[in-house]
């Protein structure tokens, strides 16, 4: 079995990265990511300054975003710039990309990460808390993508990249909150591709699977996880390899490539099984956004 690349459980720089490295492949290119300050939006952030990428790394919480770009910065002698911003506020999005220009005077790739989740069955589900994650999700990718569109891909092209999952391809149990908001941003995807491609915009949608060391395997993952080794590759992801992935969207090695939907996920997809057990011992559960 082949060998997954590095990579460290928390939200930490790799002690050391000797794979794939090519300093130039995004030297001087300056990224927003969304969710930047942990996870799997942490990992694209350095593997893309590793590459030669300056970042902008954006979330709710400054102090998060504060301390990872100080990591980031000092792991890869790159700039990184944290900003407070919820991507369900245009006008807070507004300001950040504002800044973001002040700093750099350009963008050139948009990442869409930040994101929300939980498991609950569609009965117990509130009508808030199915609101709450379209919102981050779907809104959320819309509105910033729509504000960076204006302030600058429109007159200089861009990429972006929107991360979502395999959820909208069938039928899943307690994630029609999720699956819904992911299915409609990859419809989005699709629909900005055609409509932004003559201006040099390419947009696409990246499908991760189980990874580890992330807040969406601590939630959602223990009720799956022994089912995890029964997909083609029988083990989890890690952030590496989608930020390995991202990389290739965002970077010139894909400059032919629009529209597209790429599942990264070790063919998990197509083996996954529904649990229609776990609707029993989630009966009495009920959402709390």
């Amino acid at each position: 079995m082949a060998q997954p690349p590095p990579d460290v459980s928390e939200d930490d720089c790799l002690p050391e990265y000797r794979y794939l490295f090519c300093p130039d492949l995004l030297r001087d290119k300056v990224a927003f990511i969304t969710g930047g300050g942990s996870g799997i939006g942490f990992r694209i952030a350095e593997i893309f300054m590793r590459h030669g990428c300056h970042t902008v790394i954006a979330s709710r919480s400054f102090p998060r975003v504060s301390m990872a770009a100080r990591k980031l910065a000092a792991a890869t002698g790159q700039r990184c710039l944290p900003l407070s911003m919820d991507v369900r506020d245009p006008p807070a999005i507004v300001a950040a990309v504002d800044q973001a220009l002040k700093e750099f005077g350009k963008i050139d790739i948009l990442i869409n990460c930040a994101a929300g989740n939980f498991l609950c069955p569609a009965s117990s589900l509130s009508f808030n808390a199915f609101k709450t994650v379209m919102d981050i999700d779907t809104l959320g990718t819309f509105n910033v993508s729509h504000v960076i569109y204006k302030k600058f891909f429109r007159d200089h092209g861009g990429v972006i990249v929107n991360i979502t999952a395999t959820l909208g391809t069938r039928g899943q149990v307690l994630q029609v909150h999720a699956g819904s908001a992911k299915a409609a941003v990859d419809a989005m995807t699709r629909h900005l591709a055609v409509e932004w491609g003559p201006q040099n915009i390419r947009v696409n949608s990246l499908a991760p699977g189980p990874i580890s060391g992330t807040e969406g395997m601590r939630r959602l993952g223990g009720p799956h996880a022994s089912k995890i080794l029964a997909s083609p590759l029988q083990r989890l992801g890690n952030k590496t390899e989608i930020a390995h992935s991202v990389l290739y969207l965002a970077s010139p090695l894909a400059s032919y490539v629009t529209g597209a939907l790429l599942v990264v996920d070790g063919g998990a997809w197509l083996t996954f099984p529904n649990d229609l057990k776990l609707l029993a011992d989630f009966a009495s559960f009920s959402a709390k956004l």
